[in-house]
């Protein structure tokens, strides 16, 4: 793909009930979901796309996994050999080396210096992956935002910098919790990473676009997830909505409010 580095090009959900999750998203996001024709040999992997084309991937988490339901972030890079090895220099761990899925790309699954877990990724289409999009112009169904909650937010900003090139720029204040961080692929605004706030859970956290959040909170609950956190207004006068599915995979929403 040619994406920029540090791009998130793919998203994807491992759970423990891939139909109940199917059910579920195609209910709130309005996504299309099947298994591709040509996927990785022996998984049921099932793509799900919005109006204009593909997001990410679901597939079920394997058994005696240590580790909840769980969005995760495919990066974009270069040379995922190259890329692994760096990472491992900075403080990574490797849980899946660098291998290749046949006609799709190479990827690796690794966890960073303070334990949270993303994929990097090169994929052999000479496409540019549209899966994340600028939250201004982006599409209903797409991620519009990587949030990053970490217990060493100084870390994380050099960790991902020194990997993938992300540019830190810009912050917003959240008085004693610290500040909120913006994190930049050249001048496209990818996400943010903040400190783990008390209580909280540390990782990578994925933001979707949605035409209309009180909508949206409404189809959340009728397809039985559940809303943790909001709507709360943004900057720029959009609401965000922070929420669990059925699993218990968390994920947030982004959207006006039309009402």
């Amino acid at each position: 793909m040619a994406n920029p580095q540090g791009t998130p090009i793919w998203y994807e959900l491992l759970t423990s009930d891939q139909n109940a999750a199917q059910g579920f998203y195609e209910k709130l996001l309005g996504w299309t979901i099947a298994r591709p024709e040509m996927g990785p040999p022996g998984v049921d992997y099932r793509v799900a796309a919005a109006e204009d084309g593909p997001v990410g991937g679901i597939m079920k988490m394997p058994e005696g996994a240590p580790m909840p339901p769980s969005w995760l972030i495919y990066f974009g890079v270069d040379d995922v050999d190259r890329a692994t090895e760096k990472a491992t220099s900075l403080g990574a761990a490797v849980h899946m080396p660098p291998m290749d899925i046949p006609d799709v790309g190479r990827f690796s699954f690794l966890a960073d210096p303070q334990g949270c877990l993303f994929y990097l990724m090169r994929g052999l289409s000479s496409e540019d992956s549209r899966a994340f999009q600028d939250g201004e112009t982006a599409i209903a169904g797409h991620a519009v935002w990587n949030e990053l909650s970490t217990p060493d937010q100084a870390g994380a900003l050099a960790f991902y910098g020194d990997l993938l090139g992300l540019r830190q720029d810009g912050a917003f204040p959240m008085g004693d919790l610290g500040d909120y961080k913006f994190w930049y692929v050249g001048e496209t605004r990818i996400g943010a990473v903040m400190p783990q706030m008390p209580g909280g859970k540390s990782g990578w956290q994925v933001y979707f676009s949605v035409d209309d959040i009180d909508a949206a909170h409404g189809r959340l609950e009728l397809a039985g997830g559940m809303a943790l956190y909001g709507p709360s207004e943004i900057p720029g006068g959009s609401f965000t909505l922070v929420c669990a599915d059925p699993q218990g995979a968390r994920f947030g929403l982004v959207g006006p409010r039309k009402a």
